[in-house]
């Protein structure tokens, strides 16, 4: 592996077992062990507990409250602990349990590297927070440590840092002559596994993007720095890591075996209930054209305000993922730099700006904006300015009291005056279009706009994967997105579809290109009938407060009754929602929507909301399966329609999309709960944000990759979140499933793996339930759960319901 070429793969194939960190400015949830999904779970956690040191299965305690809460199943668990051979009482065996992954104390000569090397990464990776930017920075990572090493105390003059090679391969070379090549990737693993979080980032960071291109860095060149500091502070770089003993397998086994009943527990009730709903959609008839049609993202905290808008009138709500399926690079009017709006699996296509039209409105805003934006540069380089810092807060000191105090003790008072504020300066959408027609220009990589033809298979791609057949007077494409006050974490709030950023730019994108007349006529050729008197526009859920803002600039006079009722049926359905996420929160007897709106102002405030928190389960098929039911909030819902799909590419994508975009959302918060401090990010109230990229606990060291403990936990030793694998539940005929999973191996390999779960309520089996087992074989899940052979991909699926044959499965 002396090659330059050789070094570079096995740095790649090391770096697969530390997932990809994005900066917290755009924060994406993704599994931290997503390295690992080409094994089993079990086998997953132990790898990453030997190398990241990291607790892969909750704590004991955390088994214990869910069995007093009648969260697990007692005769569920009893079956899973024989499965495993044990008989024990379960209490017993949640004794003997090991709590959690030995801790040894860290080399300080490790320490000593760690500790100048996130010096340096912070300095390099910053985006912006930084007053005094880090010199050479243009020439990479590597090199601008080169230039810069000699002058840094810290570091020990010798080694290969003494006289740093020209390229980061020769500095590897010297670093690792003295152990042998196969040694090499199992060093590169360690090396990178002792930051997982800025390798995370600098992998991200990698992929390409504004920063990147401006400041380069690349895994090959931050190991080549590691290696050199470890060389010249004496660190033995031999691997380390050994394999855990019998009794860290033994506990594991029996947490697996809780873990697994506590799933099983919650999923039955959702399949039984989802089986009940079927049978009765079966026999219904719902033809009926309702008031207005919103579409919400398949986030779960949409499932909350869908139930209270649909206990309001006449409406349908769906779900569909929040990007709404437009893949485009979005740059608002006046932003410094563009950002994703659509998921990390899925490469924007398309870069979609805002367009100023208004020229008066433009100058005003811009001179209002440019006001306030100056004075807060003037303050902010007072404040970091060393020769200005102290002067200025003598000066200023009492009014930032003052300001300090009142965002304390009065914050739904201070949101409301910034809010006024905010309403002087005039919204980007009073004077700008956004750019969705294509432009025969390029904004990089990406062309400008879309095409006539791309609009076209855009729409209609929604409508098919929801199965929609009918349409109301409005429908409204409802993004998401969060508000809170002092939150690193904000955009961990906002919209996972579009890459922990708002909803609404990609719902206004769906709404102009539905309203085009010549999209129409196209999407009829296709069989989608759209009628005349149909308005589409877009809206945007704030999701901490329940309000919906709705963006009706293309609303005529013909529909200003309908816009109005919805509106007050939107407050009226915000009041509900928002009462029960504050009952949710602990504020029993509080108004809702002041309890929402204080959370949102308070700057001191750790949890504005749960976010995502107690996701567990993910149900394909029509509304109307759910719509009589309580989901509390943990479910994603995406609308699916087996019976208008019968080719199953509706299906197909969304097992392989956002099936797999929830399942990593679902095991971000699953490893950030039974981990805090490891695969989560500790407690707020010790975070130091760093660079505009992320978080420190402390002064220094990693950055954290998961979610704070106030996303998760109801008290330090009470978790909210329920950390369970993802739970799906789909609504189609079992074999047009099988056809799906038999082409796709990264999405059975997931579910052979044991990552997530999947079950079928199949309509053309007299709603029966089926669960998935393995190499796609089926079980009865009323009659039996011993696995079968597996059933054989059906050459077609017919819609109609007596169409597919019983598949292979094993009914006790």
């Amino acid at each position: 592996m002396s090659t330059e070429h050789g070094i570079e793969d096995g740095i790649d194939k090391a770096a697969t077992t530390v997932g990809s960190v994005w900066p917290i400015h755009s924060f994406v949830t993704a599994n931290p062990l997503s390295g690992f999904e080409d094994v089993p779970f079990g086998e997953a956690v132990t790898q990453a507990a030997d190398l990241l040191g990291g607790r892969g299965y909750p704590s004991p305690e955390t088994f214990r409250a869910a069995l007093d809460d009648g969260q697990i199943g007692p005769a569920i668990l009893d079956a899973e602990l024989a499965e495993r051979g044990y008989e024990d009482d379960p209490g017993a065996l949640l004794e003997r349990m090991d709590t959690g992954v030995e801790s040894t104390r860290p080399d300080t000569d490790a320490e000593r590297v760690d500790r100048v090397l996130t010096k340096w990464l912070s300095a390099f990776l910053d985006e912006g927070g930084a007053e005094w930017p880090m010199p050479n920075r243009e020439d990479g990572f590597y090199d601008a440590v080169r230039s810069l090493v000699p002058y840094d105390g810290q570091v020990p003059d010798r080694g290969v840092v003494a006289d740093l090679p020209a390229s980061p391969t020769e500095t590897i070379e010297a670093v690792l002559a003295p152990y042998p090549e196969s040694q090499w990737v199992p060093i590169f693993e360690e090396q990178l596994a002792a930051l997982p979080g800025w390798t995370g980032l600098i992998k991200q960071r990698a992929e390409g993007g504004e920063w990147q291109s401006a400041h380069p860095v690349t895994l090959e060149g931050y190991l080549a720095v590691r290696l050199a500091l470890a060389d010249a502070f004496g660190v033995d770089l031999e691997p380390t890591t050994e394999p855990n003993g019998p009794e860290s397998e033994t506990a594991d086994e029996v947490a697996e075996a809780f873990l697994t009943a506590w799933e099983r527990s919650y999923r039955s009730e959702v399949v039984e209930r989802v089986a009940d709903e079927s049978q009765r959609l079966a026999e219904g008839d719902t033809d009926e054209r309702p008031d207005a049609q919103l579409v919400f993202c398949i986030d779960t905290r949409s499932e909350v305000i869908r139930r209270h808008v649909e206990a309001t009138g006449d409406y349908d709500t769906h779900g569909y993922a929040g990007f709404f399926g437009v893949p485009m690079e979005y740059k608002g009017y006046d932003a410094e730099v563009s950002v994703d709006a659509c998921p990390p699996i899925v490469d924007p296509q398309h870069r979609v700006t805002e367009l100023p039209t208004d020229e008066d409105t433009q100058a005003t805003r811009d001179r209002r904006a440019g006001l306030r934006e100056a004075a807060g540069e003037v303050a902010e380089t007072l404040k970091t300015n060393p020769a200005t810092a102290f002067g200025f807060v003598e000066s200023a000191g009492s009014g930032y009291g003052l300001a300090l105090a009142a965002r304390t003790l009065v914050p739904g008072r201070v949101r409301d005056l910034l809010g006024g504020a905010d309403e002087a300066v005039p919204d980007d959408r009073e004077f700008c279009d956004q750019v969705v027609d294509h432009q025969h220009t390029y904004a990089g990589d990406l062309p400008v706009g879309l095409t006539h033809d791309e609009k076209v298979e855009y729409a209609a791609t929604a409508f098919e994967l929801m199965g929609w057949e009918r349409f109301g007077r409005l429908v409204v494409f409802t993004g998401h997105a969060s508000e809170t006050a002092n939150n690193p974490y904000d955009s961990s709030l906002d919209c996972g579809a579009c890459a922990g950023n708002p909803g609404g730019p990609n719902a206004r994108v769906l709404a102009a290109i539905c309203n085009d007349e010549a999209i129409r006529a196209d999407l009829r050729e296709r069989g989608i009938a759209v009628p005349d008197d149909t308005v589409f526009l877009a809206g945007e859920h704030n999701t901490t407060t329940d309000d919906v803002e709705l963006y009706d600039g293309t609303v005529p006079e013909s529909h200003e009754a309908d816009l109005e009722r919805l509106r007050a049926d939107l407050e009226t359905a915000r009041k509900g929602a928002a009462a029960e996420r504050a009952e949710s929160m602990g504020a029993d007897g509080s108004d809702g929507v002041d309890e929402a709106e204080r959370r949102a102002g308070d700057w001191a405030e750790t949890r504005p909301e749960w976010g995502l928190a107690g996701n567990a389960g993910f149900v394909v098929g029509p509304r109307e399966l759910t719509s009589d039911l309580n989901l509390d909030g943990r479910a994603f819902l995406h609308s699916y329609d087996w019976s208008t799909d019968a080719d199953g590419d509706a299906l197909e994508a969304i097992l392989t999309g956002p099936m797999v975009v929830t399942q990593w959302i679902n095991t971000q918060y699953y490893f950030s709960t039974v981990d805090t401090a490891v695969y989560g990010s500790g407690s707020k109230v010790t975070h130091n944000p760093v660079g505009n990229v992320g978080v420190y606990q402390g002064n220094g060291g990693d950055l954290m990759t998961g979610l704070p403990l106030q996303s998760l936990m109801a008290a330090d030793d009470q978790p909210y979140h329920q950390p369970l694998r993802l739970s799906t539940v789909v609504h189609a005929p079992v074999d047009r499933v099988t056809d799906v999973l038999a082409d796709h191996e990264e999405v059975t390999e997931l579910l052979d793996n044991d990552w997530l779960s999947l079950t079928v309520v199949d309509p053309t089996q007299d709603h029966r339930a089926f669960h998935y087992e393995e190499q796609l074989a089926w079980s009865s899940v009323s009659q039996g759960t011993q696995p079968a052979e597996p059933a054989q991909p059906a050459e077609a699926a017919d819609p109609q319901p007596d169409a597919p044959e019983t598949p292979t499965v094993a009914d006790d």
